[in-house]
Parts: structure tokens; sequence; C-alpha cells
């Protein structure tokens, strides 16, 4: 039996499906045999983005916002089933020194990094409980391991979320539900960054099909030997 086989009628929902990492998460995933919950604030961009892929489909979401995570997975069971996956890809933040952000600025890093997690989580994890097990897979980045003086309003939202995802995974580990983080350790390859880093050659960045296939390896692990923490960079980076 194929693991697309293995996989037909599993859910998964990506949250936070934009060009890049998340289209790349809903693609591999659908090539998986899930149904796919593709997941974000604008349901028309979406539809336009991922909408033709087969085994896929899109519902507006805005994860900073409880109302509107609950009305979206509700929709997600009725339309596709009750989510076994889970893949958190939301994430924003603005770059800047201590005197160069705004108390806003840190407010919404947090809101969509570590509060939309949450939400997220609460809501697809009793049902995850009660048929046996699931994953979740939550996407993130150096500045959770470290802060830099320009990652001010970006470093305290990232290392909140890694420290929600590793509670998460101790306390449902047991419970057969698979909780990983994976630290994306360079400069995802999409059109907005290479049109702000024309000048870079091809291997500076993080292909995102590869991301996917790195994530989509990891969710599959055997429960005997699961990953907590994944690091992931491109073969030049300096670490």
């Amino acid at each position: 039996m194929s693991e697309g086989q293995r996989n037909e009628g599993k859910v998964c929902a990506v949250v936070g499906v934009g060009p890049g990492n998340g289209e790349s998460l809903v693609r591999r995933f659908a090539q998986e045999g899930y149904r796919v919950a593709a997941m974000a604030r604008h349901e028309d961009e979406l539809e336009e983005l991922v909408g033709d892929i087969d085994g896929v489909e899109v519902f507006g979401c805005d994860a900073t916002d409880e109302a509107s995570v609950d009305g979206a997975f509700d929709r997600v069971a009725e339309e596709l089933g009750e989510v076994d996956t889970l893949l958190y890809n939301a994430g924003t933040g603005v770059w800047g020194k201590l005197m160069e952000v705004e108390a806003d600025d840190l407010q919404m890093s947090w809101k969509v990094n570590t509060l939309g997690l949450f939400h997220c989580a609460q809501k697809v994890v009793p049902k995850m409980l009660d048929n046996g097990g699931g994953t979740i897979g939550v996407t993130g980045a150096t500045a959770a391991m470290r802060g830099k003086p320009f990652t001010t309003a970006f470093a305290q939202a990232k290392g909140a979320q890694r420290m929600l995802a590793e509670s998460m995974a101790r306390e449902l580990g047991p419970k057969n539900i698979h909780v990983f983080y994976y630290v994306v350790d360079g400069v995802i390859d999409s059109p907005r960054t290479r049109e702000m880093m024309s000048d870079k050659p091809d291997e500076f960045f993080l292909k995102p099909d590869d991301i996917a296939e790195a994530v989509c390896a990891v969710a599959h692990q055997p429960r005997s030997a699961w990953t907590f923490q994944l690091d992931l960079r491109p073969f030049g980076e300096e670490w």
C-alpha cells in the first residue's frame, strides 16, 4: 500500500497559506493522499493560489481571532472531516531595534505566531484525543532560538511560540499526538524575497518544496523515534 493510500481520507489543515512555504505544504500533503484544508485570511487569494489542486479546499481563517478559528475549523469538519494533521505556518514580524519598533509590532507578532497557534491547537486537539492521535507541525525561525538587535519584535514572539509547542509536545506526546517544531534558518525562496534580494545566488535560498518534503517526513515518523525540533538551512548558511 502506498503512502498516499494509507493517508486516504485523512485531513490536513495548513494554516497560513501563501506563495512559498504554505503553498508547498498544501501541495505536498495533497500528494500524500490527504484532504487538505488550505487556510488564510483572504479566501479569494487562496482560491487563486491553490484552489485548482486535487483534494484541496480553501477556508478563510484569521488565526488571531478565536471566533474566526472556531468557524473555519467547524467548516473543515463539516466539509472534509476532523483534522488529523495541523500544520501551523502563519507568521509575521517587523524588523527593527528596540527604539525602532512599537509596542503594537510586538503584540501583532505574538498574536499571529503564538496566540494563533494556541487557538488552532485548542480547536483540533480534543478530536485528535478522541480519535487516538494526531500530528501538529509548527513553522519556526532562527529567532526562536536567539534574539538579535534587529529582531526585538519578532524574536519574542517566535521564542514564545517555540515554548508553547514544546509544552504541547511534552503534554500530548504520551497521548499519541506528535508535536514538532521546525526552525527555518535562512531566507525562503519566494517572489517577494527574490525581488528584495535579486543579487543573491540561487543556492542562498531555502526551496519551499524542500522544506515541505522535510516536514512531510517528520509528520510520518514512527512513534518510536519522534522528532520535536528540526533545523532546516541551506548548505552554505553560517550558523
